[in-house]
């Protein structure tokens, strides 16, 4: 019986990947990768020469009993997104699903998310937070959009540098202009940028230049007047 880890790797700076993901990266018999040319660049600099295997949102339904079959002949097969733990807003929630079905022992390993660092960079609350990713391109986003109205813990968003300014814009339409938020890009990169504040001032900021590098939107929560500040804090 084959085994299927799940390995993050770094979302920005190559620094950022432990130990033990290096040393199982290069146990592996097959890595899986969401891009093969993200994974292959990261390869080299570790010094890890294995066979890759492309797995990602527009082969996933198509491959995924093969793959059921091959993680079972091998011993170790490794599951790697572009940046990041895998599973998290990206194909690799459906191979570790069918490989629970198939009874197939499933590891991951502790890691870069991006998400974790945005949210605590943003000094919202976050004892409690949700987290939503990619809204919902067509159908069903003005739905989610009068459920989060209503929403009172911090929320986290994943957007595309190309559409920040329309997300950014409809949360202003949604939660108010006054709504705080925070907008991370480019997490552990050179040019790492943590914009806080209402939401019409960090849309005018993003309005007056070109976006580049991953993003996250950390959202504050609806103000619920009967918690305390102690209780927020707590």
């Amino acid at each position: 019986m084959g085994k299927l880890i799940l390995v993050p790797t770094p979302i920005g700076n190559l620094e950022d990947i432990t130990l033990r993901a290096i040393r199982i990266l290069k146990e592996a018999d097959l890595i899986l990768a969401e891009d093969t040319r993200t994974t292959s660049h990261l390869l080299k600099h570790l010094e890890v020469h294995k066979p890759l295997r492309s797995y990602h949102q527009h082969n996933e339904h198509k491959v995924v009993e093969d793959l059921i079959s091959t993680i079972n002949q091998n011993t170790i097969t490794i599951l790697v997104s572009d940046a990041g733990t895998p599973a998290i807003s990206d194909p690799g929630f459906l191979l570790v699903r069918e490989c629970i079905k198939a009874g197939i022992i499933i590891e991951t390993l502790p890691g870069p998310t991006a998400f974790v660092p945005a949210l605590v960079n943003s000094g919202f609350p976050c004892n409690e937070f949700t987290f939503i990713g990619f809204l919902p391109q067509k159908k069903g986003r003005q739905t989610k959009w009068k459920q989060l109205t209503e929403e009172t813990r911090t929320f986290i968003l994943y957007e595309s540098p190309y559409r920040l300014v329309k997300l950014l814009e409809e949360i202003k339409e949604n939660l108010g202009e006054t709504r705080n938020v925070c907008v991370s890009r480019e997490l552990s990169k050179l040019f790492e940028e943590n914009k806080r504040g209402a939401v019409t001032e960090v849309l005018n900021h993003f309005k007056q230049k070109t976006v580049k590098g991953e993003i996250v939107v950390i959202v504050e929560g609806k103000h619920d007047s009967k918690k305390t500040d102690a209780e927020e804090e707590d």
